[in-house]
């Protein structure tokens, strides 16, 4: 094994030149999406009404590997990848372990995150297509963020529903994006007919993904020349993240490095499903074996509480139906911390992944999370965001494993984004007032209610 640097970088021209679906490897497809109403699957038809003509045929590809970067698009991913993989040296000497710990760091952007990788291309869709603008909700702000920032390079207007807890809790992120031309509506909120009925249904609600993604949907569906567009759980999303992991193992291929478990945090699946996209063709070929662990916030445990089934993407109902790992569209997560992963349901991909047994998934509690983020701060340098902040409680626990078995395992994560913008979280936990809500297994059972029998 060559000797590892504390950054492994790739050159410019070594910027992988196509984005890969995971779906074309997967011997148990996962499932269509299906018509709310008539449960027949989506057609293109009814999905053009809603989304962009190229992110359909993307979202229905399940047969090509391989779906090449526009020109366009890469010229922009050039302003800020190849992005950095990190030896966690510091890390691994604080916590006296055998272990070799990697993350591939994606906050040195001005969105602060990965999220501008699918960004970028959905704005460009959109441009070709010919579209005014766009709109999109966002929970803790990233995806919103870096919408915004697409849209502005392209001309393209931009409206954005985000989480009312967020909205509140962070006005810079908000302005951020009002900085780069977008305009910021907290949800639910009285301008849609889906924001009215929720307020009705759950007053004083703080909101959720589920609330702001029907607002979103149904601002678009309203106006001429706009469609919707997310920043995760649908598929092709995860294809256009698949930028990280192919880069992370081209890095680690360079150094001859194997990694023995691989870990991303888990709401929706971007950054998850992006990472691991690579590593878990080898392992559904039988090429190679890795460990691949999902961590979620233990008050919003789709993964490890949820039902795999058919379920509506959003809580007004108006979304087309996926079978996923859900809580129930209905399930109003605790105002915890990480709002990008305060979310009901998980991406198909990945929830057929982990049915198949090939994926594993763990919850954590806030305030582990919080401590993990500044035992990595402190020694890292970079202050992670609270979502990025459950991986590495997870990897932080699978090094303290390691040192209590002598095994010297490679653990690589996904540092997904930077949390400058979250200071009134780390103010919480500073103080001591932050507190860990787990619902009851009563709670859940009750927004399962409403799952639609399929």
């Amino acid at each position: 094994m060559k000797d590892i640097p504390y950054k492994i970088y790739l050159e410019e021209n070594e910027l992988p030149e196509c984005w890969y679906d995971l779906r074309a490897d997967m011997k148990n497809k996962p499932a269509p999406l299906l018509n709310s109403k008539t449960h027949e699957p989506m057609t293109r038809e009814e999905l053009s009404k809603v989304f962009c003509d190229e992110l359909i045929e993307q979202e229905l590809n399940e047969t090509k590997a391989f779906i090449k970067i526009p020109k366009e698009i890469r010229d922009f991913y050039k302003m800020y990848r190849p992005s950095p993989l990190v030896r966690a040296y510091c890390l691994e000497e604080k916590l006296k372990t055998p272990a070799k710990i990697y993350y591939k760091f994606e906050g040195n952007n001005t969105s602060g995150s990965h999220k501008l990788n699918s960004a970028i291309a959905q704005a460009y869709y959109a441009k070709k297509q010919g579209l005014k603008g766009v709109t999109t909700e966002t929970g803790a702000g990233q995806w919103g963020t870096a919408l915004s920032m697409a849209c502005s390079y392209f001309g393209l207007d931009c409206r954005v529903y985000m989480v009312k807890l967020s909205f509140e809790q962070k006005p810079f992120r908000r302005e951020v994006m009002r900085t780069y031309g977008a305009s910021v509506t907290p949800s639910p909120s009285p301008d849609t007919n889906v924001g009215r009925q929720i307020l009705t249904a759950h007053p004083g609600t703080t909101g959720s993904l589920g609330c702001a993604i029907s607002e979103a949907v149904e601002a678009a569906t309203s106006m001429d020349g706009y469609r919707y567009v997310l920043g995760s759980t649908l598929n092709h999303v995860l294809l256009h993240q698949s930028i990280i992991g192919l880069e992370t193992k081209a890095a680690l291929d360079k150094y001859d490095v194997t990694p023995d478990v691989i870990i991303g945090c888990a709401g929706g699946g971007s950054n998850l499903g992006g990472l691991i996209a690579p590593f878990m063709r080898e392992k559904i070929r039988g090429e190679k074996d890795y460990k691949i662990v999902a961590v979620e916030p233990a008050s919003c445990p789709s993964l490890t509480r949820g039902k795999f089934a058919y379920d509506y993407c959003d809580t007004g109902m108006i979304c087309p139906l996926a079978k996923m790992y859900t809580l129930g569209s209905n399930f109003i997560p605790s105002p915890n911390h990480a709002g990008g992963l305060r979310y009901h349901g998980m991406n198909p991909i990945l929830s057929q992944l982990r049915a198949d047994g090939l994926l594993e998934a763990v919850s954590v509690e806030q305030t582990s999370v919080f401590a993990a983020a500044e035992e990595f701060a402190r020694v890292e340098g970079i202050l992670p965001a609270p979502e990025s902040s459950h991986a590495i409680r997870a990897a932080i626990d699978e090094a303290v494993k390691c040192r209590e078995t002598g095994e010297e395992k490679t653990i690589v994560f996904g540092l997904t984004g930077t949390g400058y913008f979250d200071m009134f979280a780390y103010e919480k936990f500073h103080d001591g007032k932050m507190t860990d809500f787990i619902p009851t297994d009563a709670e859940i059972a009750e927004a399962q209610k409403l799952l639609p029998t399929v």
